[in-house]
């Protein structure tokens, strides 16, 4: 389900938070059960210490589910519907084991393969050196710090609906390249900083963009940066803003000058006004590219251009009486809505928003079985003179879902 971004996983995350104790230490701190529960006994396990030995551990995670699709595409006044359901849930299946070695106090080796879609790929692959209390240098293949949702909040058993923000992680590269992390503490205030160098994101003949690949394609090094303050003396609210820069066209190319100027601000906002535990999330990403000329894909000896600008954008909240005593508490009610637009008379271009609600169920703090609805338009705004205008798609979809957390 999150094979290329995904995660795109919380485990980088918790290993920061770890290290950073100090940082985050707080009174009457209020974070989501599943992390907490997860970061405790991460903790215990990642910062066991047997000098001069080596430690693996195995953990991984699992999401698998049925989906129910209904979709209606108007074209020139036609409608045609489709209707299609699957049991494993072809879009969303994933299966990733998760290696850890540790050696010593100052090192761990993260690989974690995963299974999607009747593919292996691999989520990343890097070295975390513990430098300091509040330092991590990590290099090797792993999610650039561009925004908030692909690297902390993607994984299944923690994403509160059963699919992913449109846009929102297909705009946070993996990449090879080298981070710095880590935190510090301005007396009842906090800040968490992620700065990483990467080959960067290459511009294709289409106009969108391709990440993850281990040659340069230019003698440019692109920088991905967040910064994330949390204002109150109990972390319950985190702001975050993120950029990445860089030249994203091929070297000795018509493209070589095109940069990608890229944005994300993100929210995250979690409390307890008892017996209801309030969980508020939401992230706004913009990317611009530099003006070029394409080849047209009907007369390779003519050239059109665009506009390249995209923004995605997502506010989801969820709410839970965890504070009951019955079995209520196990129940979880969340609600997104999503935004997505393409660059308009390209050949992709599109204006696509989606409403998703769940109803969630929690076997245990790692462990969920999620019933999410989730309608989607899209009107396409792709050139009609390119023969790529596609016209407006409506689409309902039924997800019954089960993740896990190993």
């Amino acid at each position: 389900m999150r094979n290329i971004f995904f995660n795109k996983w919380v485990f980088p995350s918790i290993l920061l938070v770890s290290s950073c104790t100090n940082l985050f230490a707080q009174n009457n701190t209020v974070v989501d059960s599943a992390i907490l529960n997860r970061l405790t006994t991460l903790e215990q396990q990642v910062n066991y210490n047997k000098p001069g030995n080596d430690h693996i551990m195995v953990v991984g995670l699992t999401t698998i589910g049925f989906a129910d699709i209904k979709t209606t595409n108007t074209l020139n006044g036609i409608a045609t519907t489709a209707k299609t359901n699957s049991l494993g849930d072809a879009d969303h299946y994933e299966f990733s084991p998760m290696f850890l070695w540790r050696h010593g106090n100052k090192f761990l080796m993260e690989f974690e393969p995963s299974f999607s879609n009747n593919g292996l790929g691999v989520n990343w692959a890097d070295v975390s050196f513990f430098a300091a209390p509040n330092l991590i240098i990590r290099a090797g293949y792993f999610v650039l710090p561009f925004g908030a949702y692909s690297k902390r909040l993607a994984a299944g058993w923690i994403d509160k609906l059963a699919t992913d923000p449109m846009g929102i992680a297909g705009m946070t590269p993996t990449d090879y390249g080298i981070e710095a992390e880590g935190g510090l503490s301005f007396g009842s205030m906090k800040m968490n900083y992620d700065v990483a160098l990467s080959n960067g994101n290459q511009l294709l003949p289409d106009g969108t963009l391709t990440s993850g690949n281990i040659s340069d394609n230019n003698n440019n090094k692109t920088i991905t940066a967040r910064v994330g303050l949390l204002p109150f003396s109990n972390s319950s609210l985190e702001l975050g803003v993120s950029g990445m820069f860089g030249k994203v066209g091929d070297a000795g190319s018509k493209f070589e000058n095109a940069k990608g100027n890229m944005y994300a601000f993100d929210l995250n906002y979690v409390k307890t006004f008892n017996p209801i535990f309030v969980n508020i999330k939401a992230q706004y990403n913009i990317v611009n590219i530099s003006d070029v000329n394409y080849v047209n894909p009907l007369d390779a000896t003519q050239t059109y251009t665009f506009n390249n600008h995209s923004t995605a954008g997502f506010a989801q909240c969820a709410v839970r009486p965890g504070g009951v005593k019955n079995f209520l508490k196990d129940f979880e009610v969340a609600g997104r809505y999503t935004s997505y637009n393409t660059p308009s008379n390209s050949t992709w271009g599109s204006d696509q928003h989606s409403v998703s609600i769940g109803l969630d169920y929690w076997l245990s703090w790692r462990s969920v079985i999620k019933f999410t609805y989730e309608t989607f338009t899209g009107n396409s705004t792709a050139s009609k003179l390119l023969n790529a205008y596609t016209g407006k798609t409506e689409t309902n979809t039924l997800y019954l879902q089960f993740s896990i957390q190993l």
